[in-house]
């Protein structure tokens, strides 16, 4: 049977803290992991032909409820990827388009900005495939700042097509399978909520760290294998 390739994986990577602390390590050797882990997987993802990959970063809540000294060394690990990215040959070999998406201009070192910056910069003209991440990002805030976009227009004109164009993730077509990893089978802060009405979910125990490119394969197997009525 030919696998059905989902055209966008969104992904939430829960478990880098758990992770640690079972290791009886800090959790800071968590994130350090969970870095690695999407790096592995969003590159597998791409290789595998998925030609949209959202990756949630960080929440607003992560970076302004959690301890200082996690925090930093939260925002220092992004940067070192984000580094990493930018001196990839793959990502302008394979016109990769490379986007941040949520309230992270509020919450980011002044460095790390800069960064991510030049990242958006240098990637926007690749169409190719798109590597998007959510940072200090809540789907309430992105559904709130939708609504008062649109609040002073007329309410006969705002359709469907209205609300997809004032959401963060406008340039995004609709989440075709979500992976959520950690063994927590629940939303958060409203996830995509508009971008995943039609989306397969895949839940697993494995805490993200320990997320294997072996069980991206078996999400996007579960996916292909299910048909896709959609109401039909």
């Amino acid at each position: 049977m030919e696998t059905n390739i989902p055209r966008h994986i969104a992904i939430i990577p829960d478990g880098n803290r758990r992770w640690a602390k079972k290791r009886g390590l800090s959790s800071i050797f968590g994130h350090r992991k969970g870095a690695k882990t999407a790096e592995e997987i969003i590159n597998a993802a791409m290789n595998l032909g998925v030609e949209y990959v959202t990756l949630w970063g960080c929440s607003v809540d992560n970076i302004t409820k959690r301890d200082d000294k996690e925090v930093g060394f939260l925002f220092r690990v992004f940067e070192k990827y984000f580094k990493r990215l930018l001196a990839d040959k793959k990502i302008y070999k394979n016109e990769v388009r490379v986007e941040m998406l949520g309230k992270w201009r509020n919450y980011f070192p002044k460095s790390g900005i800069a960064v991510m910056d030049e990242l958006i910069k240098k990637t926007k003209k690749h169409s190719k495939r798109h590597m998007t991440f959510l940072m200090a990002y809540s789907g309430v805030d992105e559904m709130v700042s939708a609504v008062r976009s649109i609040s002073s227009g007329k309410p006969e004109d705002i359709d469907a097509d209205t609300i997809k164009q004032n959401l963060f993730t406008k340039d995004l077509p609709p989440v075709d399978l979500v992976i959520r990893t950690g063994g927590e089978p629940h939303w958060s802060s409203g996830f995509m909520m508009w971008d995943v009405r039609d989306a397969q979910l895949y839940f697993t125990k494995t805490l993200w760290p320990a997320f294997s490119v072996k069980e991206l394969k078996e999400a996007i197997g579960s996916y292909s294998a299910t048909e896709r009525r959609l109401g039909k």
